[in-house]
């Protein structure tokens, strides 16, 4: 078989993103960037017709920011077009041109998949690397975007291809075990009131900035108003163009500050309450399995070095898994440690779950050794 250039490895597998999208926080930046052109060639008109003022900045602005909203827009698919991921017998490989980036496959703790909406079958796969709790805290991971059977493509990175199926992500977990991998406990997140509160800080900031541009919204309505009302008194014909353009220019201006505030809203307090009902945690014999949605994190039983059960009340606990990262034990990206949580994406924490002590005696004990392979 053939074998990588850098590190004179034999390749297992290699492959392309077979669905070349743009991920949606760029999306939704394009998409303001394409409100804000249009707000800004707007009031270029104003300046225009109204003031007989030179446009030429508000109109240099505008194009600055349809070419920034184009550029969120494909520059991600022109990037991503020309990527090859490559799994060697020892590492991971993220390569464009001469660009390369690379992990260990017995460094990587655990793997989250996110599915598709538009093609089945197909998403992204990230691979993750617990790192120490503390001031040299690293983020460490490596995502492959687009790939076709994220979860066959993971099984052929942790060892286990020849007995792994191919998955599907409108599959549940437990009919996409491993061969021979059986469930020992399963079990649904309860429903409280606790998961619409945000519990990092990052999540209080988000609200409190929601919050500033309700009131921002507030404040533009209240003084907008009459503002126009003074520009009709000034003389401004109310059909002209000049005046739909100003009242439709601080329209957009307004409803652009309240959708980021809804979304801020939705994203720290409505969305993980409504996840939670989407959560589900199992336990297998050799590996454990959570889902969320669209999105899924799978950890070897291995990994895990300690559990930390801590009691939540109403008889919940909410169960933090240690895992043995490389020269360090850590809990990547939980607040086990006290630390607040970083990014959205599933962490391995079994959270607002009625039987943690159960989990942690099933976690403490060995996973089961893997039946030797038929040659």
């Amino acid at each position: 078989m053939a074998r990588d250039s850098l590190f004179d490895e034999r390749i297992i597998w290699s492959g392309y993103p077979n669905e070349v999208v743009t991920p949606p926080v760029l999306r939704a930046a394009a998409a303001l960037e394409f409100v804000a052109s249009a707000i800004s060639t707007l009031f270029a008109l104003v300046l225009s017709l109204a003031l007989s003022a030179s446009p030429d900045t508000s109109l240099l602005f505008a194009a600055w920011t349809v070419t920034l909203g184009v550029a969120c827009l494909h520059g991600p698919k022109l990037w991503l077009a020309k990527v090859r991921y490559v799994v060697t017998e020892h590492h991971v490989i993220y390569q464009r041109g001469p660009f390369r980036r690379s992990i260990e496959r017995r460094s990587i703790s655990f793997a989250r998949i996110f599915w598709s909406h538009h093609t089945p079958g197909a998403g992204d796969l990230e691979l993750v690397r617990a790192v120490p709790t503390g001031a040299l805290r690293r983020r460490l991971m490596l995502r492959l975007y687009g790939v076709t059977a994220p979860d066959r493509v993971w099984a052929i990175i942790r060892g286990e291809e020849s007995v792994a199926p191919t998955g599907h992500g409108e599959r549940p977990l437990a009919q996409r075990l491993d061969s021979g991998e059986r469930v020992v406990w399963a079990a649904r997140p309860r429903p409280t009131l606790r998961a619409y509160v945000p519990h990092a800080r990052r999540g209080w900031m988000q609200l409190v900035l929601a919050g500033f541009l309700t009131a921002a919204f507030v404040r533009m309505m209240w003084l907008g108003v009459p503002s126009v009302e003074r520009v009709l008194g000034a003389g401004l014909p109310a059909g002209s163009v000049a005046f739909i353009a100003l009242v439709a220019g601080l329209g957009l201006s307004a409803l652009m500050v309240l959708a980021i505030a809804v979304y801020l809203a939705y994203h720290v307090v409505i969305r993980p309450g409504r996840l939670v009902n989407q959560t589900r945690y199992l336990i297998t014999n050799k590996r454990v399995l959570i889902r969320r949605g669209d999105e899924e994190l799978h950890l070897d039983r291995s990994r895990i070095v300690d559990v930390i059960d801590t009691p939540t009340g109403s008889g919940l606990s909410d169960v933090f898994l240690v895992l043995d990262g490389p020269r360090a034990r850590a809990l990547a990206a939980s607040g086990a440690f006290g630390e607040g949580e970083i990014g959205p994406g599933l962490r391995p924490v079994f959270q607002s779950v009625e039987d943690g002590e159960s989990v942690g005696r099933i976690l403490r004990a060995p996973s089961e050794p893997e039946l030797p392979r038929a040659a």
